[in-house]
């Protein structure tokens, strides 16, 4: 299996199904974006989150993403992965606000954020939405773009450096949720 340090899966949603979750997480009550441990930094991270499991009858969503990092796990990353332990989240990007989320990764010292293994992001707003909100990966010393086609999810380890780009014009929404194990050994 030849390592990869970030895995595309074109059209893994519809353009219909991300516009139904957009909806749906709209009407919901938002969360200021922490960083693990529950800090808030909006130097580092400024958004809106919504937890997908405060949504109702979005259980689908689960369902889908669960069998995306089931296939990428299986075809590209071979990591021992035993869990989905916490809720998908909603990220909402506005340029009003020069909402980011600089380079960080998502193991953090934190017990959940410890097992963290795989991290998948959905590409859920329409790509001339906004301008910035560009997601990079940095695996090693080369910066990775994300693609930015509607319903395109992208996959990644956990322990890589990874940033958005302040939003300019426009909103981003995207939806993130990691795949969990043992540690690394």
């Amino acid at each position: 299996m030849k390592p990869v340090s970030l895995y595309a899966i074109p059209q893994a949603f519809s353009v219909e199904e991300c516009e139904l979750i957009i909806a749906r997480i709209s009407a919901a009550p938002t969360n200021d974006a922490v960083l693990v441990g529950n800090k808030r930094n909006h130097n580092l991270r400024r958004a809106d989150l919504v937890w997908m499991d405060d949504v109702d009858g979005m259980g689908w969503v689960m369902d889908r993403l669960t069998e995306l990092v089931r296939s990428s796990n299986r075809n590209q990353f071979g990591f021992d992965l035993n869990d989905f332990a916490e809720s998908p989240q909603v990220a909402t990007y506005k340029a009003a606000s020069g909402d980011h989320f600089a380079w960080h990764c998502d193991i953090g010292d934190a017990p959940l954020a410890r097992q963290r293994k795989l991290t998948l992001v959905v590409q859920l707003s329409k790509p001339g939405a906004y301008d910035g909100g560009d997601l990079q990966v940095m695996p090693s010393a080369q910066v990775l773009s994300a693609g930015r086609d509607q319903g395109c999810v992208s996959v990644f380890p956990s322990f890589s450096l990874h940033q958005v780009t302040p939003v300019t014009r426009g909103i981003r929404h995207s939806l993130t949720v990691w795949a969990h194990g043992p540690s690394f050994r």
